[in-house]
């Protein structure tokens, strides 16, 4: 039973370190909305922008310098505010109204 703790602990702490996502994208795309599973070697997500070009990607933080913009969680390297629309704040209230 304690071997099966020990696996589970092993497996979310490598899934941890080797999951982390980033969006990818580079001047010639400029449509930002690509992920990436990063390879072991990076632990951050990068962003620059430079002349009006973005450029979105996996990165080592230990080589980030200016005007790069470096962080540590899943898709964190977006522009794009990730939190509810209004459509889908009125569609849950209509399911609520409907049900209750």
């Amino acid at each position: 039973m304690q071997l099966h703790g020990v696996l589970t602990i092993l497996f979310v702490s490598l899934s941890l370190a080797y999951g982390l996502k980033c969006y990818r994208c580079d001047p010639t795309n400029s449509d930002c909305t690509n992920t990436m599973t990063c390879p072991y070697f990076s632990n951050s997500c990068l962003s620059v922008t430079e002349n009006g070009l973005t450029t979105k990607s996996c990165w080592s933080s230990y080589i980030c310098m200016s005007p790069m913009k470096g962080c540590q969680e899943d898709l964190c390297n977006s522009a794009v505010p990730t939190g509810p629309s209004v459509v889908l704040l009125l569609l849950s209230s209509a399911i609520i109204k409907l049900f209750l």
